[in-house]
C-alpha cells in the first residue's frame, strides 16, 4: 500500500485512539475516579502550549537565529515562577464566579458586561486565527514531506492544491470533527473536560518523547556526539554566529519583547487559560506544575540547537524548509520508524492546541457574540434551550476552522510557523494589562478596559497584523515602504518616523503602551457603576472574608421559585434544572413552595448556574428579565441594578443601627454580670498571685543568706547559688511581665493593632526566634507550610508571641538529642492555624483542659531523667487569651507517653 494511503489511515487511528483515552477518562470520572486529579496530568495537560510552533517551528527559528528560539520557554518559565501569586489569584476568582473563558473573566470583572465580552472574544478570534492557521500548514506540510519522501516522489507538488486535493482542508475538517467529540458533548463550559485534558496529557508524553528520540538519534547517531556536532557547526563561520546573541535580529531588544509575550501567552492564549483556570480541579496542583512544567520546557530545548545544526550542516546548500529538519533528518538516516514515530509527535503537538483553542474560542464566541443576538428574540425559540446552544457550539467549531484554513490558503504559505505564531503571542499580550490590573487595581473601569484593548489591537493590527498581509502581497507593499495613504509616519514598522526597533519589538511596545496608557488615563477620570464596584471588589479581594457573597444582595426584584426554574431548565435542561434547586435547597435547608417568592441567594444561585451555559454577561441579562418582570436592554439592567444597590446600602445602614442598639443593650447587662464576676475573682487572684510571687521570693532570699552567712564557702558552690538565684530572679521577672499582660487582657486595655499579615512569614520568625533553644538541646525541627504566602487579618506581634510560646514548651518537654518537633501551618473552610507536635512525655487525659488555666502545670509530664525548667503557669493562659480575642480557639490533644500537639485557629478576618 503506498505511502500517500498508510500515514493518513495512521493519522486517523491516532486521533481515534486519543479519544479512546479521553472516553476512558470521562468513564473514570463518571465512576467518582478522576485521573485528572493529579498534579502530573495538570503538567502535562498546560504543555499544549508546545504546539507544532515548538515542534517544528522551534528548530526552524534556531536554524536561522540560533538561540534567538529561547525567549520563547524563556517567558513561561520566568512566569511559572509567578503562578503561586498570579495563577492561585485568577483560579480562586474564576471558580467563585462560574467563569468559562477569558473572555468571561474580563467581561465578569468589568460589570458582567456583554458588550466588553464581545469584543474580547473579536479579538480573540481575529488574533488566534493565525496560531490554528499554523497548526494547519505544520500538519500538512509534514504529511507532504513524509509521504513523498517515503514515496520517493520528485517533488512535493499536487497535495496543496485547492479542491478534493487538498491535504489542508482533510486536516481541518478532521480536527473539526474530534474537537466536538472532545469538546461539546455538555453545555456547562465551566465543567471540567476530563476525558479532553487526559488526552492532551497523553499527547504531551508523545510529543516530548518523539523530540527527544529524535534529537537523541541526530546527535548520537548522524554525529559522534554533541562535542562532534558542535566542533563542525563552529568550523562554519555561518554557524558559529548563531552562538552568539547578534544572530537574532533585533538583539537584546527582540529578546526582551519575545520573553515578555511569550509570559503573557502562557497564561492568557484561550487554550492555555481552559487549561490553566477552567480545567484546574485543585489550586495545590500549581505547586508541582510551578517546577514542572519548566522542567519540561528544558527536556524540549536540549535538542533544539543540535537538531537546527545538524540541518544546516547536511543541507548546507540550502533549498530545505528548517521547519521541517525534524522530521527530515530521520529520513535522511533511513530510519522510517522514527520518522513516523517524529510525524505523530507533530500530530499530537498540533492537534491538541487546536482541540483545546477551538473548544476555548467556540464557548467565547458562542456566549459572548451569537448567544446576545439570539436572546433578544428567544420567543422564537421553544421552551428548551440546550439542544440550540450545543449545535451553535459546534457550528461555531467548524466556522472556525474553516476561517483558519482561509488564512492558511491566503497568507499563512508564505510565512514560516514562528512568523505566523508571533502574530497570535503579540495580539494576546493585549488582554494581560484589562486582567493583571483589574484583579489588583479597584479602580480600573469598564470603559477604561474597552478603550485599552481598542487602543492596543489597533496598534497590533496596524503594525503586525497588516504588515504581514503586505508581506504575503494581499496588499500593496507600499503599505510598508510609504505608510498608509502616503503617510510617512503611519508606518506599521516606523511609527511617528522613529524606527527604533525590530518589527516585534516595535508593535509590542506601542501596541502595549496605548493599551496600558489609556487603560489608566481613563480609569482615573472614570466613574464606575455600582454592578463594576462589586466585581472589582469580589476580584480584587477574593481571598477577603465575604468578597464572594456579593452578588445576592444585587437581587431586589419579586420573582417566584417557578419561573426562576423555568428559565434555567430553558439552557440547561429541565431534568438538570430540576436536580440543581433539589440540591441546592437541600444544602441551604429550605422548603419553598412553586408559587414562593425566591430568596436573594436563590437567585444568585441561578444567575451563577447559567453562567455556565450562556456566559455571565448573558446569564445578567436573562435573570435580570425575569426579575423584573420585562424584558430589558443593558442600560436598563444597569439603571435597576444600581438603584437596588442604593437602596439596600441604605436598608442595610438602617439594620445595622438597630442591631448595634440591640448589641448595646446586651453588652451593658453582659458588663454589669462582668464587674460583679471580677469582685468575686479579684480576691482569688490576688490570693494565688501572692503565692506564686512568695516561691521565687523565698529561693532568692535563703540561696543569698547561705551566701552571705558561708564566706569561705567552695567556688563550685558558690557559683550554683547564684546561678540559682539568678534563674528565680529570671522567673519572678517573667511572672510579673506575664501577670501584667494578663491583667492588660483581662481589663480590656491591651493594645491591638490588626494588620494584614503572612502567617507562614510569623510561624518563621518564630522559629528564629527559639532556634538557639532547639540547638541547645540537640532537638529535630521541621517546618511544614505552603510555598504561597497564607494571609490573614491578625496583630502580628501577639500572634509570634503565642507561636514561640508553643515552640518554647514542645522544645522543653522534649528529651535531648532524641526530641522532635513538627510544626505544620493548617489552611481550612474556617481559618488558617499552627500546629505544634513534640515527641516528649505528652499530657494525661485529665490534665488537657487544666493546661490553659492560670498558674497550672502538669507535673505528671515532668520526668527525673529530663532537665525541665519550672515555668510561671501563664504563658498558656495568656495563649488563650490572644487566640480568643482573634475569636479563634486553642486546645491540645495528647496520649501520656505519645507527645502532645497544641493547635490553634483563627478566622481569616477576626473583626475589629
Amino acid at each position: 500500500m503506498s505511502w500517500q494511503w498508510i500515514v493518513p489511515l495512521m493519522s486517523i487511528s491516532y486521533l481515534g485512539l486519543l479519544f479512546a483515552v479521553a472516553y476512558h477518562a470521562d468513564r473514570q470520572a463518571a465512576r467518582g475516579r478522576s485521573l485528572v486529579n493529579n498534579p502530573t496530568i495538570y503538567t502535562l495537560s498546560i504543555a499544549v502550549y508546545c504546539t507544532s510552533w515548538t515542534y517544528y517551528g522551534s528548530v526552524g527559528r534556531a536554524a536561522e537565529t540560533g538561540i534567538g528560539f529561547l525567549p520563547i520557554f524563556l517567558g513561561p518559565t520566568i512566569m511559572a515562577a509567578l503562578w503561586w501569586l498570579l495563577l492561585t489569584k485568577i483560579i480562586a476568582i474564576s471558580k467563585a464566579n462560574h467563569i468559562t473563558s477569558i473572555a468571561d473573566f474580563i467581561a465578569s470583572r468589568f460589570g458582567k458586561s456583554p458588550v466588553l465580552g464581545g469584543m474580547v472574544t473579536l479579538f480573540v478570534v481575529i488574533g488566534v486565527l493565525p496560531y490554528i492557521a499554523l497548526q494547519l500548514k505544520a500538519v500538512t506540510v509534514s504529511l507532504d514531506v513524509l509521504v513523498h519522501h517515503l514515496d520517493d516522489f520528485q517533488d512535493m507538488r499536487g497535495s496543496t492544491g485547492a479542491g478534493w486535493g487538498d491535504t489542508a482542508l482533510y486536516v481541518a475538517m478532521i480536527l473539526a470533527l474530534f474537537s466536538i467529540l472532545f469538546g461539546t458533548r455538555h453545555l456547562d463550559a465551566s465543567e471540567r473536560h476530563e476525558g479532553m485534558v487526559t488526552a492532551i496529557a497523553f499527547e504531551s508524553i508523545v510529543k516530548l518523547g518523539a523530540f527527544l528520540f529524535v534529537g537523541l538519534f541526530v546527535t548520537f547517531g548522524l554525529f559522534d556526539g554533541f562535542g562532534d556536532l558542535f566542533r563542525k557547526a563552529m568550523a562554519d563561520p555561518s554557524l558559529k554566529r548563531l552562538m552568539t546573541f547578534d544572530a537574532m535580529p533585533g538583539g537584546f531588544a527582540a529578546w526582551f519583547s519575545m520573553t515578555l509575550i511569550a509570559m503573557m501567552a502562557v497564561m492568557f492564549l484561550p487554550r492555555q487559560f481552559q487549561v490553566l483556570v477552567v480545567e484546574n480541579v485543585n489550586p495545590v496542583h500549581i505547586r508541582q506544575a510551578s517546577w514542572l512544567f519548566p522542567l519540561y520546557l528544558l527536556a524540549f530545548n536540549l535538542f533544539v540547537l543540535p537538531i537546527a545544526l545538524a540541518g544546516r550542516l547536511f543541507f548546507s546548500g540550502g533549498g530545505m524548509d528548517p521547519d521541517t529538519f525534524v522530521l527530515i533528518l530521520p529520513i535522511q538516516g533511513n530510519q522510517v520508524w522514527l520518522a513516523l514515530f517524529v510525524y505523530l509527535g507533530g500530530l499530537s503537538a498540533a492537534t491538541s492546541m487546536v482541540i483545546v483553542e477551538v473548544i476555548a474560542m467556540s464557548t467565547m464566541v458562542s456566549n459572548d457574540l451569537v448567544l446576545p443576538l439570539l436572546l433578544r428574540f428567544r420567543a422564537a425559540f421553544r421552551e428548551d434551550l440546550s439542544g440550540i446552544i450545543l449545535t451553535i457550539r459546534r457550528g461555531i467549531i467548524i466556522a472556525l476552522m474553516l476561517l483558519g484554513y482561509l488564512y492558511f490558503r491566503l497568507i499563512g504559505e508564505s510565512h514560516t510557523l514562528v512568523s505566523i505564531g508571533i502574530i497570535s503571542f503579540a495580539a494576546v499580550a493585549q488582554f494581560a494589562p484589562a486582567i493583571l490590573i483589574g484583579i489588583y487595581w479597584q479602580g480600573v473601569s469598564r470603559r477604561a478596559a474597552m478603550g485599552g484593548l481598542m487602543a492596543g489591537f489597533i496598534v497590533w493590527f496596524h503594525t503586525l497584523l497588516f504588515a504581514s498581509f503586505a508581506k504575503s502581497g494581499w496588499i500593496a507593499a507600499s503599505f510598508l515602504t510609504h505608510g498608509p495613504w502616503g503617510i510617512a509616519w503611519l508606518k506599521p514598522q516606523a511609527l511617528f518616523g522613529l524606527p527604533l526597533f525590530d518589527p516585534l519589538t516595535h508593535s509590542v511596545f506601542w501596541s502595549l503602551l496605548a493599551n496600558i496608557g489609556t487603560l489608566v488615563l481613563i480609569s482615573l477620570f472614570d466613574r464606575q457603576t455600582a454592578v463594576e464596584q462589586i466585581q472589582a471588589l469580589n476580584f480584587v479581594n477574593v481571598f477577603e472574608k465575604g468578597a464572594r457573597g456579593g452578588n445576592e444582595y444585587l437581587w431586589s426584584g419579586f420573582v417566584s421559585v417557578a419561573e426562576l426554574k423555568k428559565l434555567l431548565s430553558r439552557f440547561i435542561g429541565p431534568a438538570q434544572a430540576e436536580l440543581d434547586f433539589a440540591n441546592y435547597m437541600q444544602h441551604r435547608l429550605l422548603k419553598l413552595e412553586e408559587h414562593a417568592q425566591a430568596p436573594a441567594h436563590l437567585v444568585a444561585f441561578a444567575e451563577k448556574r447559567l453562567t455556565g451555559a450562556i456566559g455571565s454577561a448573558s446569564a445578567r441579562v436573562m435573570v435580570s428579565s425575569v426579575v423584573t418582570g420585562e424584558e430589558l436592554d443593558l442600560h436598563g439592567v444597569m439603571r435597576i441594578l444600581d438603584e437596588t444597590s442604593q437602596v439596600i446600602e441604605y436598608s442595610q445602614r438602617l439594620e445595622l443601627k438597630s442591631r448595634q442598639l440591640e448589641a448595646a443593650t446586651r453588652q451593658l447587662q453582659e458588663v454589669n454580670e462582668r464587674l460583679q464576676e471580677l469582685d468575686r475573682l479579684k480576691d482569688e487572684f490576688i490570693s494565688t498571685v501572692s503565692h506564686e510571687l512568695r516561691t521565687p521570693l523565698t529561693s532568692i532570699r535563703a540561696f543569698s543568706e547561705i551566701l552571705r552567712d558561708n564566706e569561705e564557702m567552695d567556688l563550685g558552690d558558690r557559683r550554683r547559688f547564684t546561678e540559682i538565684i539568678i534563674k528565680e530572679a529570671e522567673r519572678l521577672t517573667r511572672l510579673v511581665n506575664q501577670i501584667l499582660d494578663l491583667a492588660k487582657i483581662e481589663s480590656g486595655k491591651m493594645e491591638w493593632h490588626l494588620e494584614r499579615v503572612d502567617l507562614v512569614e510569623i510561624a518563621q520568625d518564630a522559629i528564629d526566634a527559639t532556634h538557639q533553644l532547639f540547638e541547645n538541646k540537640s532537638v529535630r525541627l521541621k517546618f511544614h507550610a505552603p510555598l504561597y504566602p497564607v494571609m490573614l487579618k491578625a496583630d502580628r506581634d501577639k500572634i509570634i508571641q503565642v507561636v514561640i510560646n508553643l515552640l518554647s514548651n514542645a522544645v522543653k518537654f522534649c528529651e535531648a538529642s532524641v526530641g522532635a518537633v513538627e510544626v505544620h501551618l493548617r489552611q481550612v473552610p474556617e481559618g488558617v492555624g499552627i500546629e505544634v507536635v513534640d515527641n516528649g512525655p505528652g499530657i494525661p487525659k485529665e490534665d488537657l483542659e487544666k493546661v490553659f488555666e492560670k498558674f497550672h502545670q502538669v507535673d505528671q509530664a515532668r520526668d527525673e531523667t529530663m532537665d525541665v525548667p519550672l515555668g510561671t503557669g501563664l504563658g498558656l493562659t495568656i495563649c488563650q487569651r490572644i487566640i480568643e480575642r482573634h475569636r479563634g480557639r486553642i486546645w491540645v490533644e495528647s496520649e501520656l507517653g505519645q507527645g502532645a500537639t497544641f493547635k490553634f485557629l483563627v478566622p481569616l478576618d477576626p473583626g475589629e
